[in-house]
């Protein structure tokens, strides 16, 4: 299914879709939603960073030398933004989401060593690399992302190069354009 453009279920009520883009840390989901954020006008939540400014973050975990999110708190706190639409959300993460939010998951996947040097280029090392290298090759955010919504709503992205940057670009605002032709806004 990979670069092929999904089906676009325009039934939803929002004026504009909301959009998750997923993955291991590593496989360029920021950089990819900044430019679909700058191209399309649409608001980029880095949970990440959300969690941060709102509080949303308990104790810290020195394994993974990170602070755990409060799931429910940042829930709560984006009900009302995600209902709006027009969200592109990034994290590294999706099972937690409500499936009703997103219109579209695309989850990127990168091959170990371009992943290996990205994370040890960020100064990950030890189990927490370790871990994150065991699920980009299992595949476990992916699976989470099949197990959590709608197969016609999830694909699969490559995203090695900057060439399959701009592909991903090109396919993710394809979709956008064919949401909006068919919901009418």
């Amino acid at each position: 299914m990979e670069n092929e453009v999904m089906e676009c279920n325009a039934s939803t009520k929002r004026e504009a879709p909301n959009v998750l883009v997923t993955g291991t840390p590593g496989v360029g989901k920021s950089t990819l939603c900044k430019k679909l954020s700058e191209l399309t006008g649409m608001q980029w939540l880095e949970i990440s960073k959300v969690a941060k400014d709102n509080n949303c973050l308990e104790e810290y975990d020195q394994v993974y030398q990170c602070p755990v999110l409060d799931e429910d708190k940042l829930l709560d706190g984006l009900e009302e933004t995600m209902n709006r639409g027009g969200n592109i959300v990034d994290y590294h993460s999706c099972e937690f989401f409500p499936e009703r939010w997103f219109d579209a998951v695309f989850v990127l996947r990168t091959d170990n060593t371009t992943l290996y040097d990205r994370l040890t280029g960020r100064g990950y090392s030890g189990k927490k690399l370790e871990d994150n290298i065991d699920c980009e090759i299992f595949q476990v955010i992916l699976d989470e992302a099949n197990n959590s919504y709608k197969q016609d709503i999830v694909q699969e992205l490559t995203s090695v190069s900057s060439e399959d940057l701009q592909k991903n670009i090109e396919t993710i605002c394809l979709w956008l354009q064919q949401w909006f032709q068919n919901s009418g806004a």
